[in-house]
């Protein structure tokens, strides 16, 4: 308890003017003391000096709800779902999204053996951005062809049912050789074969077709119409072509295939430790920069993941070496 001596005393030359009011300051001295007092005791409470160290019962519980938050802040948060990416969705303003088909994606069983000894396999589907089943919607424009030949480099042809593919759906050649079913809203279809590559500014899912492929959907006047298209397995009378490009030797070679039926997605050479996938240009030739397997069997794969193994086959540029293979209908 605080002392009186704590209270402030008048001056002696102010008694006089004190005394008539003596009795009404000293009740409110007394109330202020009283609080003062009060204070004090609440100050200097022993529990109070607990709460401050965090040891006291009274106020240990306030002083761990902090923590209790901090916990639940530290805590992992659960992740957001993210939309599936197992399938790629196609581009909107130039395709469906209609699935491929099952029989573009089942494996199928190995086919017999071809008259010439050459193996047929089947291995997993390897379609790239064209794939069966697949319904894709772009705009067709027309161009003069020429000679009929383009950037595959399948050479001057008299063929004029062609088209050029899109850079993106071109894919560095692997669109080349495929058969395309194309439809104008007016409901007329017409197939081409891809045999060239249309750059910007054809969009994905444009095709620039032969002018005279496109006047059997509309007169070229119209210059530019809104088409469906979709990949094709046809019926064909050729088989499988091999050429070594020009300039090729036992030491550097480019090779192509002719004349498949379906996309071609791999092709590979025989060496001393396996199969080696060549890579492929725009121009559609393999390369095998060191001559690693030229003159030797070459493997060609396609998108729906058949096999055909051609024997080995000298190494003559630019000459067309046929052979009795050829890739099965879907």
């Amino acid at each position: 308890m605080a002392s009186s001596s704590h209270r402030r005393r008048p001056r002696p030359d102010q008694d006089f003017q004190w005394r008539p009011v003596r009795g009404p300051l000293l009740a409110v001295a007394a109330v202020a003391a009283v609080a003062l007092v009060v204070t004090l005791v609440v100050a200097f409470r022993p529990g109070d000096a607990a709460g401050a160290t965090g040891q006291g019962g009274a106020v240990s519980a306030p002083a761990s709800a902090p923590a209790a938050v901090t916990s639940a802040a530290a805590a992992p948060k659960e992740p957001s779902p993210k939309p599936s990416t197992a399938s790629p969705a196609p581009t909107t303003s130039s395709r469906t999204t209609a699935s491929p088909s099952p029989s573009a994606t089942a494996s199928r069983t190995p086919a017999h053996t071809a008259a010439n000894g050459t193996a047929r396999t089947t291995t997993a589907p390897a379609a790239g951005r064209i794939r069966p089943g697949t319904a894709y919607r772009g705009v067709a424009t027309s161009y003069d062809v020429g000679n009929g030949d383009g950037a595959c480099s399948y050479g001057p042809t008299s063929d004029v049912m062609t088209a050029a593919m899109n850079t993106a759906d071109y894919e560095t050649a692997k669109a080349c050789g495929a058969y395309v079913s194309v439809r104008a809203a007016s409901g007329t279809a017409i197939t081409v074969r891809i045999t060239n590559e249309c750059p910007a500014p054809c969009a994905a899912g444009q095709l620039d077709l032969s002018r005279q492929a496109f006047a059997k959907l509309a007169p070229l006047s119209a210059g530019r119409i809104a088409i469906t298209w979709n990949l094709l397995s046809p019926a064909v009378s050729d088989t499988v072509s091999i050429r070594y490009k020009t300039g090729s030797t036992q030491y550097w070679c480019g090779i192509q295939a002719i004349g498949h039926r379906n996309p071609l997605a791999r092709l590979e050479v025989r060496t001393g430790g396996g199969w080696l996938a060549l890579t492929r240009t725009g121009y559609n030739y393999f390369l095998s920069e060191q001559g690693t397997g030229c003159g030797g069997e070459i493997r060609l794969t396609d998108i729906y993941g058949e096999q055909l193994t051609v024997p080995a086959l000298a190494v003559r540029p630019d000459a067309v070496q046929q052979t009795t293979l050829q890739f099965a209908r879907h």
